[in-house]
Formats: structure tokens, C-alpha cells, sequence
């Protein structure tokens, strides 16, 4: 056995084990990193508000501190005023839901000639096998539901101090960072934290936006039908369908129906395919010349970036894939050389005329070609000797030969 064998198979298994290692904290701290990741966008959002009170001689502390509590303040007060709305609403539906039954019922025996009853009804509901599937599964649920809002809390704890440090403590985080790199890297390095932190801002603008038009279109719905608590409905969807990816667009539009239902069920119909229609309104014209404006990147990339974010982080991936993917492009812009387009009218799309200009121009060169040959077979019958390039350079016979010379 050679010596250095030995050697070298306890090298390659100290690296295998320091992969396995390294793959198994990775798969445990996933989680926290994911949640730093969202801490450190956040910090990015509010750097600019931040920034002008720090500006205007407010410790960076006390500013980061103040923007979070007037954010905290209006989510709590939100949510408040929305529980309570909720609650109001769901005692008045439980309150009206025989009345509804009887409606139901008496429509079912008309259309379909049956002598239902709503005694009958309700005794069939309450001794079917699947609502006492269902209330076992729930009582034995509350643990886990518990153990969810209680991981949710640690976690949205953990993202705000996280996104608070990195508010308060930016300066000294970018010093720290550029510290250990050298002064063309750290030029890079400042001018890529600053495209992200427009690219950032640009991007909550463009959803508070979108936020503004989508609650002011859900209001004027919601008041042409008299649906009660009609402003704070529309600040609901107007919020939730922009601020939450994926889930939002649904939390947003069962509310409203919710309440709509309670003063006319045709209601509920109408508002859900209002938030249908709008929606798609939203997706397809809104949303992409909005972010396309605010973060400067194509609607494609826009929408594909949403749909690879979600793919590799799901939620979270949605919500800031594209800053990330407007801030990557924006850094690596000034890397990419780019050169004079030529005058084509192909390059603008007018394929047909470019390619008939291209037909001209060919015959033209191919008349210009006839009548040139035309001359030189005039002047040989004359007597007159038209030399051939081909004959003076031998070498142009082989047009490799040329090439190898």
C-alpha cells in the first residue's frame, strides 16, 4: 500500500463527515435563516424612514424604534377593530341562521316538490357521523393549533428583533462588512446595499399602491350594496391581498363575503365575483406596470421571479423575490456591456417590410452585377483583354489556401 493512501482516505472521510456536518446544521437552521432573510428586507423597507429622522439628528435607535411602534400600533388597532367586527358579525349569523334554513328549505320543497322540514334537518346534521368526526377532531386539534400560534408568535418575534438590529445597526453592519474587503469591493458592496434598499422601498410603494386602488374599488362595491363596515372591509382587502402572497387573495375576499351574506346571500355572489374579476384585472394589468415601474424590471421577469420564489421558499419567497431579483439585476447592470443597435426596421418588428428592403437591395446588387459582366463580355469581343482577379492570385483559386497563408 502506498503511504500517502492512508492519508489520503482519512482526508476524503474527514470531508464527507464535514459535509454531513455542515448539511445537517443547514437543514436545522433553515428556519432561522429564513427568518433573518425576512428581518434583513424588513430592515430594507424602513431604511429610508429611518434614514431622514437619523438625518435630522435622531439617534438611529430611537427613530427604528419609532417606526416600529407606529406600524405595531396600527396592525393592533386593525386587528382590533376587525375582531370585533367578526365577532358582531358571526353572533348575528348564528342568530339568523334558523331563518335562513327555513328560506333554504322552503325554496328546496317548492323547486323540487319535497316536504322537508327544519326540525328534520337539524336532527339529520346532528346525528351524522361526520359532524361528530368533526368535533372529536377538533377537540383533539386545540393542542396543536395552540403549538402553532405559539411557534407563529416566536417566530414574528424573532423576525423584528432581527429586522430592529439590522435598522438601528446599520452603519456599523456595513462598516463591519466592508472592514474585511478591499476598498474596490467595498465600493460594490455600498453601491449594491443602496440599489437594494431603493429597490426595496420601490417595491413596498408599488404594493401600498396597489393596496390604495384595490380598497377604494372593494369600497365603492361594498357601498353600492349597504354591506355594513364597508371602510374597514376594503382596508382589510386592500391589505391583506398585498401584503400576504399566495393566501392573501382569498383571507381577502372571504370576509367581506362573509358579511355580505349576513344582509342578502345574492350579496356574497356579487362580491365574490367582483374579487374574481378584479383579480385578474389586478394580475394580468395592474400589478405588472406597477412593479415594472417602481422596481424597474419586465413584467415576465416579474411574474416568474414571483413564481420561483414561491417555488423554492414558498410565502416568503413570493414576498421578496422580486426586490431581490430588481436589486441582482440593477447591480449586475453595470457589469454588462451593451453596444449601438443597427438601424433594422426588422428591429422593430416589421419583419415583412424588412425582409422586401433586403429583396430590393439583392436584386440590386444582382442587376448591378449583370450589367458589370455585360460590359466586361462587350469589351473581350472588342478585342480588349478584361483581366480576372482569379488568374493574377493563384491563391484565390482555394479560398483555404488563403486562409491557412
Amino acid at each position: 500500500m502506498p503511504r500517502w493512501l492512508p492519508k489520503a482516505m482519512l482526508l476524503a472521510l474527514a470531508l464527507y463527515a464535514c459535509f454531513q456536518l455542515g448539511s445537517w446544521a443547514f437543514h436545522q437552521l433553515i428556519g432561522l435563516l429564513v427568518n433573518i432573510l425576512i428581518a434583513f428586507f424588513l430592515a430594507l423597507a424602513i431604511e429610508p424612514a429611518v434614514g431622514r429622522m437619523a438625518a435630522r439628528g435622531m439617534r438611529r435607535g430611537l427613530a427604528t424604534f419609532l417606526v416600529f411602534f407606529t406600524v405595531l400600533a396600527c396592525g393592533i388597532g386593525f386587528t382590533v377593530l376587525l375582531g370585533s367586527m367578526l365577532a358582531g358579525q358571526i353572533i348575528e349569523i348564528v342568530e339568523d341562521f334558523p331563518r335562513y334554513l327555513d328560506s333554504l328549505i322552503k325554496w328546496i320543497n317548492h323547486t323540487f316538490d319535497t316536504e322537508l322540514s327544519r326540525v328534520e334537518v337539524q336532527d339529520s346534521l346532528l346525528r351524522s357521523d361526520w359532524l361528530q368526526r368533526y368535533v372529536q377532531n377538533s377537540a383533539s386539534g386545540v393542542l396543536d393549533v395552540s403549538a402553532t400560534v405559539l411557534g407563529g408568535l416566536f417566530r414574528l418575534l424573532t423576525i423584528v428583533l432581527f429586522s430592529f438590529y439590522f435598522a438601528a445597526d446599520g452603519p456599523r453592519l456595513r462598516r463591519a462588512l466592508c472592514s474585511v474587503l478591499p476598498p474596490a469591493r467595498q465600493a460594490e458592496v455600498l453601491r449594491a446595499w443602496e440599489i437594494a434598499v431603493d429597490k426595496t422601498g420601490g417595491y413596498i410603494y408599488s404594493r401600498g399602491l396597489m393596496a390604495l386602488i384595490s380598497g377604494a374599488a372593494h369600497y365603492v362595491l361594498l357601498e353600492l350594496l349597504g354591506v355594513p363596515y364597508a371602510p374597514a372591509l376594503a382596508v382589510w382587502v386592500g391589505l391583506v391581498s398585498q401584503f400576504l402572497p399566495t393566501i392573501g387573495t382569498y383571507l381577502a375576499g372571504a370576509l367581506p363575503m362573509l358579511i355580505a351574506f349576513t344582509e342578502n346571500p345574492w350579496y356574497a355572489v356579487w362580491v365574490l365575483g367582483f374579487v374574481v374579476v378584479y383579480q385578474q384585472f389586478e394580475n394580468y394589468v395592474l400589478q405588472p406596470k406597477l412593479t415594472a415601474r417602481t422596481v424597474d424590471i419586465h413584467p415576465a421577469v416579474a411574474f416568474g421571479s414571483v413564481i420561483a420564489g414561491t417555488a423554492l421558499l414558498g410565502a416568503v419567497g413570493a414576498l421578496i423575490a422580486i426586490p431581490a431579483v430588481a436589486t441582482l439585476q440593477a447591480f449586475l447592470g453595470a457589469y454588462v456591456r451593451r453596444y449601438d443597435v443597427a438601424e433594422d426596421p426588422r428591429m422593430h418588428g416589421h419583419r415583412r417590410h424588412g425582409e422586401a428592403v433586403m429583396a430590393r437591395v439583392q436584386r440590386m446588387q444582382r442587376a448591378l452585377r449583370t450589367k458589370v459582366d455585360k460590359e466586361a463580355q462587350q469589351r473581350s469581343g472588342a478585342g480588349g483583354r478584361v483581366p480576372d482577379p482569379r488568374q493574377e492570385d493563384p491563391r484565390r483559386e482555394d479560398p483555404h489556401q488563403e486562409d491557412a497563408g
